[in-house]
């Protein structure tokens, strides 16, 4: 990582130096470009219409069992059943896991899909890829994070970044290949805010918002480079695309780094001892909680990473022996994390009005095996698995789709993942029709040809 230091400060009113904003660096400002920005609100695209539909995308990180959470199956034998008990909901006629008993009491505001599916590579890199952005890495082609593509055809909304990654990225989960968390090939400008740290730890601050690691983007391997090219930028500003500063746009710049409103969506010692525990605390449970100041503030698209790997880590990846994690980490942590953080998230939402333009999708990137393994857990399964929805037009108490007898194939209303992204398009309300300036400016529609939303969900 590096930063960029010019030798001669110059001072701003408020005393930052103009060396300290040149740290943050001139391309990918809090995910968006300066060009970009200032184009957009020179076309009067930024704005701030609470009207907009927001997403929380929670990623549950390992794949959560299907028979153990969402689409139990308490008729099958035990070695499919597994160790836990559906419960009843507000909803009658939906049955959830035991492990949920607050979201249970919620069942009306939200919505499940319990067959999502696909035949790629049982492998983690593949659902993460798929569920983000729609489609799967191939030939080299990096396809865009969800939150992404609605940063580059919307831009911010007022002076708040438009996609916050929380509270890291996903890291190696096996695979060596891209997960899908990033711009892809609409470029590093339009990558998330990566919060990266945790907002559970008692030593958690607000992230300074002229981040001098974000610079690292540009990816230039020396120090002195960087001297070297913000001494000439400095000089002969005009002359560096990276660095093209005019003195009306480089306070309208320093506005936006500078902006309370983002630095106080970040801080959560505003909030109440009570209501931080009741979301939890752990960092899953923190995150949700700055998802929701986040997009109160503004900000169009929060992904929250429930974790960042599955080894050495208890998470939903519950193979059952090292360094994977037993099925009993489901009642005893992972289930109560998602259970408080989930529902606080929707309870607080729907209290305040904010849920009817929030859309929330809950989802891991497959299933699990239906018959339990010799270790006592289950392990990949991509055949069918649910995803949970609520807000921002979802409908809720629906159940789309059906497993068969023991959740390890659809019977019906097969569901795909580039299915739940169109979904999301459609509540945000980009026409599927939408083309992005794809590699050597080849058009790359946000989704492929022939797939449609889950209708069912809206009305």
């Amino acid at each position: 990582m590096f930063r960029l230091d010019h030798q001669k400060a110059v001072s701003f009113c408020d005393g930052l130096r103009r060396r300290d904003f040149l740290h943050a660096g001139s391309a990918g400002m809090l995910g968006l470009g300066l060009t970009d920005f200032l184009s957009l609100k020179a076309q009067g695209a930024v704005h701030n219409d609470k009207s907009d539909i927001n997403v929380i995308m929670l990623f549950l990180v390992g794949g959560p069992s299907q028979l153990d959470t969402w689409d139990m199956k308490p008729n099958a034998p035990s070695e499919i059943r597994g160790p836990y008990k559906p419960i009843k909901t507000n909803v009658p006629g939906i049955e959830i896991s035991e492990i949920f008993p607050r979201m249970a009491r919620h069942a009306d505001k939200w919505s499940l899909v319990r067959t999502l599916y696909h035949t790629a590579a049982a492998v983690h890199d593949t659902g993460h890829q798929m569920m983000q952005t729609g489609r799967l890495f191939q030939g080299g082609l990096n396809h865009p994070h969800m939150g992404s593509v609605l940063g580059k055809l919307r831009g911010p909304n007022g002076d708040v970044p438009p996609h916050v990654l929380l509270p890291r990225p996903i890291g190696n989960t096996g695979g060596n290949m891209p997960h899908g968390q990033d711009a892809g090939y609409l470029g590093k400008a339009h990558d998330p805010f990566v919060l990266n740290a945790d907002p559970a730890e008692p030593n958690f601050e607000v992230p300074d918002m002229l981040p001098p690691d974000y610079i690292s983007a540009v990816r230039i391997k020396r120090r002195r480079k960087w001297r070297d090219m913000i001494d000439d930028a400095v000089k002969h500003f005009e002359e560096v695309p990276d660095a093209k500063l005019l003195d009306t746009t480089f306070h309208q710049a320093y506005t936006l780094m500078s902006s309370k409103k983002a630095r106080a969506a970040f801080d959560l010692t505003q909030e109440s001892d009570d209501t931080r525990k009741r979301y939890g605390w752990n960092r899953f449970g923190q995150s949700c909680l700055m998802a929701k100041r986040l997009i109160e503030a503004g900000v169009r698209f929060v992904t929250v990473n429930m974790f960042e790997t599955v080894f050495d880590e208890i998470t939903w990846d519950i193979h059952g022996s090292s360094p994977f994690s037993p099925i009993e980490c489901y009642s005893n942590l992972v289930g109560p994390m998602f259970d408080n953080g989930f529902t606080s998230l929707v309870e607080d939402l729907s209290r305040t009005g904010w849920l009817d333009s929030t859309m929330i999708v809950a989802t891991g990137e497959f299933g699990r095996t239906p018959k339990i393994n010799p270790a006592g857990g289950r392990d990949h399964w991509p055949a069918c698995w649910p995803v949970v929805m609520a807000g921002g037009g979802i409908q809720g108490g629906r159940v789309v789709g059906e497993s068969d007898d023991i959740g390890g194939a659809p019977k019906s209303r097969p569901t795909t993942p580039a299915e739940v992204t169109a979904t999301v398009y459609h509540g945000l309300g980009i026409d599927l029709e939408t083309e992005l300036p794809g590699p050597q400016n080849r058009p790359i529609r946000v989704v492929d040809h022939g797939v449609e939303p889950i209708m069912e969900l809206f009305t």
